[in-house]
């Protein structure tokens, strides 16, 4: 049976695309029960009505403060009876009765590598500092920002001279092929976790070779 989610977004939701694509393509397990911006005319809302996917825009400037925002959130993703709550590019700081209502359910990606560079400019930090290698996390969410268990990482080389869009794009890229492969572990069943040690148990697929300009690890698999 498919994994029931919902995918929170704040903005254009590239992330939230490549799910749509390869659930659609039979490749991603999952059944995506809700698509929820905080931004009504946020573009994923967008893309959830061209993919004729339930969608809500909740307008967090409408509510007095953050715990009643959330309030109406947990109502909404619990209406949907989505299993697992996607963070893909949504930019506000979740309230400790949100994770409470999804203890273990809350996950999220980030631009760079982490624990290195948390925060809203990740990438663009990572890229200031100088490092030779950035990339992508998709990692479980705690209170503490960015600071949840990893799932999964992938690595890029950064270029001497590089401009820092151009290495966003490649760490998207990523982004848009191992959030996928994450939601398609849990979709499995594969995923459990010992303290901030993430398992992924064996599976069927055939795990792919990194090219060289690239390192994921846990590998990707067929497909993604």
């Amino acid at each position: 049976m498919p994994l029931k989610i919902a995918i929170l977004a704040s903005g254009g939701g590239t992330n939230a695309q490549a799910m749509i694509d390869k659930a659609a393509a039979g490749i991603l397990d999952v059944d995506i029960r809700l698509i929820l911006s905080n931004r009504p005319g946020a573009g994923v809302l967008e893309r959830a009505r061209k993919a004729g996917l339930p969608h809500l825009g909740l307008d967090h400037t409408r509510f007095p403060d953050r715990e009643a925002y959330d309030r109406q959130l947990i109502a909404a993703l619990r209406e949907s009876g989505a299993e697992l709550i996607v963070l893909a590019g949504y930019m506000r700081l979740l309230t400790s009765a949100f994770l409470e209502a999804f203890a273990g359910r809350v996950i999220n990606i980030h631009p760079a590598l982490l624990p290195s560079f948390p925060g809203v400019h990740g990438g663009a930090d990572a890229q200031a500092y100088g490092v030779k290698i950035s990339g992508c996390t998709v990692h479980f969410v705690e209170e503490k920002v960015d600071s949840g268990p990893v799932i999964i990482q992938a690595a890029v080389p950064v270029e001497a001279g590089e401009d820092l869009d151009c290495l966003m794009n490649r760490i998207h890229g990523l982004e848009h092929r191992i959030y996928p492969q994450a939601l398609q572990w849990f979709a499995e069943g594969r995923i459990s976790t010992q303290g901030r040690q993430v398992l992924l148990a064996p599976g069927a697929r055939r795990a792919l070779k990194p090219d060289g300009h690239w390192l994921v690890w846990p590998p990707l698999e067929e497909g993604f």
